[in-house]
């Protein structure tokens, strides 16, 4: 008998989600496998995910960012077998060069940079003292960048007092066997792969809700709740369902890649480079076994031949196969979930990978799917949220990334030309306004990047403030000039007693 209060579901009633179908594999389909696997099993009759072993992906190397190591803790895979698998390194941040200007270079740290005081952020102290005897430049205050320009990784410890609780790392990985260590894992918990290609998408007449997909070789698949990962294509999302597609290549010019991988090198910086060229820029990944490499570029000022050329020019390891061309379209789907389809990865949106954000969108889908993950009825109040939250997800990371190309002295090509006098979105322009004003930052809503990261691109790139936040005129600049100076002396030091990265890689986390 059901508990006084509680009304028992029965059979008859219950409108949970029954069979759950994932079309395409890859990183996106496997990652939302596993986190099915993991959080829904319970409460399903059936996973299903459809591949095609007839289409090929490219395995060039992935970066991430920090909120990865929070997927594979939810999925209980512990960081010594997910590098293994994956052959992967450590990333403490994103080196980028001849961004600003030819010749110049910054880091983009993870982690925190700085202290606040006196509630002032700490960006607007070190700009206010920039020019004081010692002070030194911006990245000097963060640990995760003073050991990566020292080729060192450690793990953050807890104790507030060491620079080592300011430090957070994401991974360099192999997409392909990070994809194949997923699938193990689902697989094991009951997740159904089928093997075939969708020729048919059959929608329900009345709701127009995707009923079933149907493969090449006959075989109907039906489902409850649908999960697009199916790349480019977007085969229910976009062609079934027909949910138009935002174009954001006027703000974001680069719609071509051509990637390589090349052999490891022996000392693993700790870091990602972006190398600026003539009309895009050059990625380098690190992993154990080797380099992924490639150059994403727009075909209106570079050609195919020339990107392939400077690709090869620029690496730092002799290359270990032959390059591979991508091409692709910025921008998002109008709605990511509709109807009874959900898109995740490139089938609901792309932006380049200048910050390392594909895998992470790709989690954010899954964690606010599962957050407000329906029953069969589908309420529109949840599905609206979804889409409210994903869309500004992409907006956030869009403008962050239009930033680095639009905030730059570069004059010397028409495609640098192009970017850095091109009308830019309203809420950028806001943003940049605030900072040339008095360098102040906002984090809005849930957004992923930080203050710190802000102030990273856009000082790096030589956007000074005219004036400093009148409140540090109360401050004692002396005094804080000199805690300055001790701050990233501590930093430096503890730089040099850290082991070097791929020492480190030996002694993950919990080993």
């Amino acid at each position: 008998m059901a508990e006084k209060g509680i009304r028992a579901v029965t059979q008859a009633d219950d409108k949970s989600i029954r069979d759950l179908v994932i079309v395409g594999g890859g990183t996106a389909g496997w990652m939302m496998a596993a986190a099915a696997a993991r959080v829904l099993a319970g409460g399903l009759r059936s996973i299903t995910l459809v591949e095609s072993d007839a289409i090929g992906t490219i395995g060039v190397g992935e970066a991430t960012i920090p909120p990865i190591l929070g997927f594979n803790e939810l999925l209980g895979i512990g960081e010594k077998e997910f590098l293994d698998a994956t052959q992967g390194s450590f990333k403490l941040g994103i080196e980028f060069e001849n961004w600003g200007q030819v010749g110049s270079r910054y880091f983009h740290p993870f982690g925190r940079t700085g202290r606040d005081f006196d509630g002032i952020a700490f960006h607007q102290l070190w700009s206010w003292l920039r020019d004081a005897e010692g002070v030194g430049s911006l990245e000097e205050y963060s640990m995760c960048a003073v050991a990566a320009r020292e080729g060192k990784f450690a793990h953050p410890q807890p104790d507030p007092r060491s620079p080592l609780s300011n430090v957070q790392y994401a991974y360099h990985f192999d997409a392909t066997r990070y994809a194949a260590l997923l699938r193990g894992y689902a697989t094991e918990r009951g997740v159904v792969r089928q093997e075939g290609r969708i020729v048919d998408v059959e929608l329900d007449g009345e709701s127009g809700h995707v009923l079933a997909v149907k493969l090449d070789d006959g075989t109907r698949l039906a489902g409850d709740l649908f999960i697009d990962c199916s790349g480019f294509r977007s085969i229910l999302l976009g062609e079934a369902l027909g949910v138009d597609f935002t174009d954001w290549s006027h703000w974001l010019p680069c719609d071509r890649a051509v990637a390589v991988p090349s052999l490891s090198e022996r000392d693993i910086p700790p870091y990602t480079r972006s190398r600026a060229l003539s009309a895009g820029w050059q990625w380098r990944i690190p992993l154990q076994h080797r380099t992924g490499n490639g150059l994403v570029y727009a075909s209106a000022y570079m050609d195919d031949a020339e990107a392939e050329r400077l690709l090869l020019e620029n690496l730092d390891s002799e290359p270990a196969d032959d390059p591979r061309p991508l091409r692709f379209k910025t921008g998002v789907r109008e709605k990511l979930w509709d109807r009874n389809v959900v898109a995740l990865g490139l089938s609901g949106g792309f932006l380049e990978p200048l910050e390392s954000t594909s895998i992470h969108l790709i989690q954010t889908g899954i964690s606010k799917l599962l957050a407000l993950f329906p029953d069969r009825d589908f309420a529109d109040v949840e599905r609206d949220e979804y889409n409210r939250l994903m869309l500004s997800s992409y907006s956030a990371v869009r403008d962050f990334i239009v930033a680095h190309y639009h905030v730059t002295h570069r004059d010397d090509t028409p495609f640098w030309n192009y970017v850095r006098t091109m009308d830019i979105p309203d809420s950028l322009k806001t943003r940049l306004e605030l900072y040339r004003r008095k360098g102040r930052i906002f984090r809005y809503d849930d957004e992923l990047f930080t203050v710190g990261s802000w102030s990273a691109i856009l000082n790096g790139q030589g956007m000074t403030p005219i004036a400093s936040d009148p409140l540090c005129a109360a401050l004692d600049a002396d005094g804080l000039a000199e805690a300055m100076r001790r701050m990233k002396g501590v930093h430096h030091a503890m730089a040099a007693r850290l082991p070097m990265h791929r020492d480190a890689l030996g002694s993950p986390k919990g080993d």
